[in-house]
């Protein structure tokens, strides 16, 4: 799609998703100079922003009880590890593997989120341990393959609309003044 596309999908539903969002700035970044067009449609979103009929959508408005409780206890047996060894773990990529062989435990309010954490604290706190331990020795026992490999960029706390002006100072710096 183009930000023409978008920002006009954005205008009619009223929402500027996350993906929506990502999509744009790709093609902020790879475009060496944006058309008049692209300029209007990003200063068209940005009124329909500060005016509130298009309004962000938030990344996330649930989340993963399992991602946490993974977290932690990989974070826990990393901490061990690395203070009786010269080993030194990456306790991202432990925990990725362990989530990715454990079920989903999604909520979307505090009471479902205590409801999930309770009973995988029951049901499944053998399997996560099982998971955790797993995934530590399959790093442990991995070859040192791809050193270029580049972290997850991490997300920046700015509303769109700070990202979107920004965005449109890196790419449009005369906009204004013509």
């Amino acid at each position: 799609m183009s930000i023409e596309e978008i920002v006009e999908q954005a205008l009619k539903d009223g929402y500027l998703t996350p993906t929506m969002e990502a999509e744009v700035g790709r093609l902020c970044d790879s475009a060496s100079e944006l058309s008049i067009e692209e300029y209007m449609a990003l200063d068209r979103l940005m009124g329909a922003l500060l005016t509130g009929d298009v309004v962000a959508v938030p990344r996330k408005q649930f989340i993963n009880v399992m991602e946490e409780l993974v977290l932690s206890s990989s974070i826990t047996r990393v901490a061990e590890i690395e203070q009786t060894t010269e080993q030194s773990l990456d306790v991202g990529d432990i925990a990725a593997y362990a989530l990715n062989r454990l079920p989903p435990l999604y909520a979307t309010t505090e009471e479902g989120a205590e409801y999930q954490r309770k009973r995988a604290k029951e049901e499944l706190h053998e399997l996560i341990t099982q998971q955790v331990e797993g995934a530590i020795s399959r790093y442990l026992d991995r070859p040192d393959f791809f050193p270029e490999r580049q972290v997850l960029g991490k997300t920046s706390k700015d509303s769109v609309l700070n990202q979107m002006s920004g965005l449109l100072q890196t790419y449009a710096p005369q906009y204004e003044k013509e």
